[in-house]
């Protein structure tokens, strides 16, 4: 889906509104063709400057929980022991992943902890890619937030896209499990036999199923879509970042995103060491979501929104639980972690006003400035 240059508000600032003689507008400073005048842009403006800078703070706060969680699950992993019996030395094959394959038990030099920090790094590597690009840099970025020039959730850096998504992804998934929960609907992870086995396999799910679930079932449908090119090359660049593919009418790609997310949300209680029948909705709704900046962002940005949703909870809940010597349970309702879920939860918050307050401006810039 390419970018939406019509969001590209802050390069008018305002300029441009006001196109009809004074005599034309009314009080309110819109004209007689329901065009916004220089006033009405004027408080479209300052609203956004309102907002851009709690916005911005809490973008800030929540990259730099991101930026801790690294040291965080490299502690959990190799010096904490909550693996008990089973450390970070246990044989890659000695997994249940490879249970019922002739690799299983087999004699090999690699182990989880060498896993892991492949992991890891390669995740690390994401994260300094988003925050890159594509056009511009997180710091500048987020200081065009601030100022009121640009929205979080436009194109121009991974980072601030998938802070934004990450953060809406939360907030649904609280609405959701809070509803659920007023209806007696349990929302209740596997049981698991060992934490570290448990961390790893939440860090491993980002690569894998955003490569099964968007890479395949979500890039490969819209590639077949909407190009026109049998190139291999081009192929591989789309299903990269589907957005190259030129979507003109995105009606086909959101159904493909949203049937791909039921799925989704299916196979967690389905399929392996199922959840509770609750898992499904808040599942199919991050599904959905992912799939969403998958299309719109590329396939680092939605690995960086599921990394975020699996290794990062966990590495500061697995932190929490080590440093303050309770359950792992007992930690996700430690107020460190309720702290956590509220700069979460408003950032989301903030998010959603924000995407709204862009779309109005934009529609209203479209209106002014017909092509």
């Amino acid at each position: 889906m390419p970018p939406d240059k019509s969001n590209s508000i802050d390069d008018d600032a305002g300029g441009g509104g006001g196109g009809g003689a004074q005599s034309d507008q009314n009080q309110d400073g819109d004209n007689d063709a329901g065009r916004p005048g220089p006033a009405a842009l004027a408080r479209q403006s300052l609203a956004r400057q309102l907002l851009g800078v709690p916005h911005a703070a809490v973008i800030s706060v929540t990259f730099g929980l991101f930026l801790a969680s690294f040291p965080m699950g490299a502690f959990v992993v190799f010096a904490s022991g909550i693996g008990g019996d089973i450390n970070y030395d246990l044989p890659l094959t000695h997994l249940d992943l490879f249970e019922g394959t002739g690799l299983y038990l087999a004699p090999t030099p690699a182990s989880v902890g060498d896993a892991f920090a492949v992991l890891w790094l390669g995740y690390l590597v994401a994260f300094a890619v988003a925050c890159m690009g594509p056009a511009r840099g997180f710091m500048g970025a987020i200081s065009d937030v601030m100022a009121g020039r640009r929205t979080a959730h436009r194109f121009d850096n991974y980072m601030l896209g998938a802070i934004t998504w990450f953060s809406i992804l939360v907030l649904a998934s609280i609405i959701i499990t809070t509803a659920q929960g007023y209806a007696g609907i349990e929302t209740a992870p596997p049981e698991s036999d060992n934490d570290l086995l448990q961390f790893f396999y939440v860090t491993l799910a980002p690569i894998a199923e955003e490569t099964g679930f968007r890479l395949v079932l979500v890039g490969i449908p819209v590639f077949l879509l909407y190009s026109g090119r049998p190139s291999i090359r081009y192929a591989a660049r789309c299903l990269w970042r589907p957005d190259a593919v030129g979507i003109d009418d995105p009606r086909r790609a959101l159904a493909v995103i949203v049937a791909v997310g039921l799925l989704f949300g299916f196979a967690h209680i389905a399929l392996g060491e199922p959840w509770s029948e609750g898992k499904f909705a808040q599942a199919a709704a991050g599904g959905i979501i992912l799939g969403w900046v998958y299309v719109r962002y590329g396939f680092v940005a939605s690995v960086l929104v599921h990394w975020a949703t699996n290794y990062f909870i966990f590495s500061h809940a697995h932190f929490i639980s080590q440093t303050h010597l309770v359950t792992l349970e007992e930690a996700f309702s430690h107020p460190m972690m309720f702290s956590v879920e509220v700069i979460l939860a408003v950032c989301g918050i903030l998010s959603v006003a924000a995407i709204i307050m862009s779309s109005r401006m934009a529609e209203s810039l479209r209106r002014d400035h017909p092509v």
